[in-house]
């Protein structure tokens, strides 16, 4: 305990932490201080730190103050921020001492847990953790009563005879208690020496006489305690009855609210247009204008029919045709070539081209990898063979075709081109249409390749007819195909966890590559641009730096380099603003330059367009970071619009339709997902775009609701025993199964589940992992076939007949707080019923462990739930052995 110096070296004190700071705590407290050790305590009660100070040890103290103080000097349950961070001390402590001490226990409650398995794995081999509460249930994970256990190399006492091996002193404390109490109903209560009373008010004393002046007491003359009655329970509204009349005026009102809203949206949509005719310098832009709203009637009306559980899939494809980018690219590479031009780029402009066009294709070729490893985890074995080589051959006649009007010098090539352009946009517009369901979602992929290839042939025939030489074509091969190498090396080693991050990874590259393609476009035709291409270039300079800078801190936050709390900077909204009136007044100047200043306007309006480029950067970087971990799969969604309207920009920059159709599809693609996204997690829209979405929580709107109960632990055993009476059978998985990588064991305890003729279902959140379907793919690639998967919406009312719900990694998106409390941050929030089951395992690290809402879950507590600690992937293996063995046929034990 002490420690020694020897000769052969220094041996340390040893480290004790006392969990308690009661009677038993402060004798732990002391014989370890006299024994030499380094010792150290804690209570939730702050009226104990003089005494355990006052030993000579050290008072731990959790940095959020709250005192524990109970009855009768017991501690009472603190609040889940206190546990939270009670827990984070306790396992730091847990790294560093020898031996832990726990003494803890509540009135009328099993012993609380404060050593968990976090703690025990933290802990130095040959460890000691002495649990004085084992009569009660302990407070250490793995304490058995009247036995040393060993787990994970720590040695648990959980002896309950403690008193009995040391006889002497228990007698001798004893005997001083019993004379102590008795001294408590004579001479103190009148304080007066010699003078005997019995204080029968005091209901320690009355409660533990059982006799009185030579009457018995008991049982009937003792009077029970009674406790402080509850709070007085809030008035339950009264429902009142409409009438038919009543009914019908409200139906009315919220029409009229509907009417009112649609009128000022088509009157800001006709003054934009109004604007759009004003300003418009050809009838070339007007048909932009066309070809754009009714591509995105289009978009909008497939991007509905897409599965839930195929929006990763959708942001995926959609994230590879946004490398269309590299039409950009490929228009400067073929513009203003020198005879003497080679594979380096000789101009400002034809580098912008060249960064623009690599990007882009790392981007394609990335995306549709990942894409089609996505879609394959959906195909089941009894599919049917796809054929897809046979569409090779309406490609290759298109391509062929396209090739010999340039080769043989056709006077309508350029027809050609656009007829090809336009294959490419149906192309696109029919991949995502059939991504509508799992069936069809891989033809949906193939034709997004095909519309792709188509566009790039259009691009390059129109290269051709611009009189781009051979160098120009050499260096769009050279990187395209090195663009193309990088983002199949990057896409073949991502797998169904790692998919939110890359998708953000790829939305920074077409945010870049849109920068590019507009800092070239100025840079090559300076002298030469009209007003609607100028307005172009500046807002495809301003997306595309939102998007490259925010898809990199998103990457971040998903990668878990960056911290997923929410940046949260004062004035935060006002910085915003601020940034965005920069960028306003500098568009101003970019038109403009004269209304600015008097130096020469090409400088100005460089400047202009170097000024937004690093402001909206910043700008992409704080909304991102501003946002919460808990809102990444929102956020992804957002990116993926804001690529979409990179693209669109960069169209109208350029006037050509392909780029301004497919940027309309892929806009309001991701803003139909980021709407559906906010829906689910009762997030308000426009509070997301403005980076102001997780920041900061919702407005009370009444009292905080008191959980009651206790947190019930279970074993594997018992959870087995469960699944091997239930019939009906539900899963919930939530990120936290991404994490633990515990997929495939629970694909096959559900699909040995359903051999033995039990009903097992799936049932997935919208938002239940980082990006929209990402819980959906990671099941595919376990195997579990997508007719067992269902969608919150779809399940939500088959609860109360289900006999078991295992949730797996859940939290917020099970919690009956979003229902319950109304001061909940999530309240409101569309959740997975789960409660309503007849029986509830919630398979958890630890108990601390809270969703991003930072709340315990009150299902935690309900009768109906047990939970399960542990990694959820060993939890899980455990009971897909026990499960397995159960469905292996019995060998007969009779001989032939």
């Amino acid at each position: 305990m002490a420690g020694q110096m020897t000769a052969a070296g220094k041996v340390p004190p040893a480290k004790v932490l006392v969990l308690g700071a009661g009677v038993a705590g402060l004798a732990a407290i002391q014989t370890a201080k006299n024994m030499g050790a380094v010792v150290r305590a804690f209570d939730v009660r702050p009226v104990t730190k003089e005494q355990v100070e006052s030993m000579g040890a050290t008072f731990l103290e959790v940095p959020i103050q709250e005192d524990g103080s109970g009855s009768g000097g017991y501690a009472k349950e603190m609040s889940d921020d206190f546990k939270k961070a009670q827990a984070a001390m306790m396992l730091e402590q847990a790294k560093d001492v020898d031996i832990i001490i726990t003494t803890a226990l509540i009135p009328g409650r099993p012993a609380p847990l404060l050593v968990d398995e976090e703690m025990l794995n933290a802990m130095k081999p040959g460890s000691v953790c002495v649990d004085l509460a084992a009569a009660n249930g302990g407070n250490v994970l793995g304490t058995e009563k009247d036995r040393v256990v060993v787990k994970n190399g720590v040695n648990i006492v959980g002896y309950t005879s403690l008193p009995g091996r040391l006889p002497t002193t228990s007698s001798n404390l004893f005997a001083n208690n019993v004379a102590k109490f008795i001294l408590s109903i004579g001479p103190q209560t009148k304080k007066e020496k010699g003078f005997f009373q019995v204080d029968m008010e005091d209901d320690a004393v009355q409660n533990m006489l059982i006799s009185y002046k030579g009457e018995a007491r008991w049982p009937d003359k003792i009077t029970a305690y009674n406790p402080p009655p509850p709070p007085p329970k809030k008035e339950e509204e009264q429902v009142v009855e409409m009438s038919v009349e009543e009914k019908l005026a409200l139906a009315n009102e919220e029409q009229k609210a509907d009417f009112v809203r649609n009128t000022a949206l088509a009157s800001l949509a006709a003054a934009a247009l109004l604007v759009f005719g004003y300003t418009a310098d050809s009838p070339s832009s007007v048909s932009l204008m066309a070809t754009f709203a009714l591509a995105g009637l289009a978009g909008y009306q497939v991007v509905w029919g897409v599965a839930p559980a195929l929006h990763s899939p959708l942001m995926a494809v959609t994230n590879a045709i946004s490398g269309m980018t590299a039409v950009g690219g490929m228009l400067l590479l073929g513009s203003h070539t020198t005879e003497g031009a080679g594979l380096i780029p000789d101009t400002p402009a034809h580098w912008m081209g060249a960064v623009a066009t690599a990007l882009s294709f790392i981007n394609i070729a990335g995306g549709f990898l990942v894409s089609a490893k996505m879609l394959d985890l959906f195909r089941r074995p009894e599919d049917p063979d796809e054929y897809f080589e046979f569409y090779s051959i309406p490609t290759a006649l298109v391509l062929a075709g396209i090739s010999a009007a340039g080769f043989l010098g056709m006077e309508n090539f350029g027809s050609v081109s656009g007829a090809v352009g336009i294959a490419s946009s149906i192309c696109c517009i029919a991949a995502i249409a059939g991504l509508a369901n799992q069936e069809t979602a891989r033809t949906g992929n193939v034709l997004g390749m095909a519309g792709v290839t188509f566009g790039l042939a259009a691009t390059a025939a129109d290269m051709s007819l611009e009189g781009a030489g051979l160098a120009s074509f050499e260096q769009v091969g050279l990187l395209g195909g090195l663009g193309a190498g990088v983002g199949t090396v990057l896409a073949s080693g991502v797998g169904p966890t790692e998919l939110p991050q890359t998708v953000a990874a790829f939305h920074s590259l077409v945010g870049l590559a849109a920068m590019a393609g507009a800092a070239g476009e100025y840079l090559g035709n300076a002298a030469d641009l009209d007003l609607g291409t100028m307005i172009a270039i500046y807002l495809a300079t301003f997306i595309g730096g939102i998007t490259a800078t925010g898809s990199m801190v998103a990457f971040g936050k998903l990668s878990a380099m960056l911290s997923s709390a929410p940046l949260q900077l004062p004035g935060r909204d006002q910085l915003n603003l601020g940034m965005l009136a920069a960028c306003g007044l500098g568009m101003a100047a970019f038109l403009d330059p004269g209304l600015i200043s008097s130096m020469d306007p090409n400088t100005v309006q460089l400047g202009s367009l170097g000024a937004v480029a690093l402001i909206s950067s910043i700008m992409g970087v704080h909304l991102t970071a501003s946002i919460g971990g808990a809102d990444m799969p929102v956020v992804i969604t957002v990116l993926n619009s804001y690529s979409g309207w990179a693209l669109c920009a960069e169209g109208f920059m350029l006037g050509n339709p392909l780029l301004t159709q497919v940027g309309a599809l892929i806009g309001f693609s991701g803003a139909i997902l980021t709407w559906i996204m906010c829906e689910a997690m009762g997030r308000d829209v426009v509070s997301v775009i403005l980076g102001g979405a997780g920041s900061a929580a919702p407005a009370a709107t009444g009292d905080p609701v008191e959980i009651e109960g206790e947190v019930v632990t279970t074993t594997v055993d018992d959870v087995f025993e469960n699944l091997k009476e239930a019939q009906e059978i539900m899963i919930v998985p939530g990120y936290g199964l991404a994490v633990a990588q515990a997929q495939f064991a629970v694909a096959d305890i559900a699909k040995t589940l359903s051999e033995m003729g039990k009903t097992v279902r799936f049932g997935i959140h919208p938002v239940a992992g980082r990006m929209p379907g990402q819980l959906n793919v990671l099941l595919a690639e376990a195997g579990v076939p997508y007719d067992m998967v269902f969608e919150m919406e779809d399940i939500n009312e088959d609860f109360p007949d289900v006999d078991t719900t295992l949730v797996i990694g859940a939290s917020d998106t099970v919690s009956s707080a979003a229902e319950d409390d109304p001061s909940s941050s999530i309240y409101g929030m569309p959740v997975l019923r789960v409660w309503n089951s007849k029986d509830v395992i919630v398979l958890k690290r630890s108990i601390g462990n809270t969703g991003y809402a930072g709340q315990m879950n009150p299902i935690l507590f309900k009768d109906n739930t047990n939970v399960l600690l542990g990694d959820a992937k060993d939890s899980c293996e455990s009971l897909r052995n026990k499960v397995s063995e159960m469905a292996k046929p019995k060998e007969s034990k009779l001989r032939p």
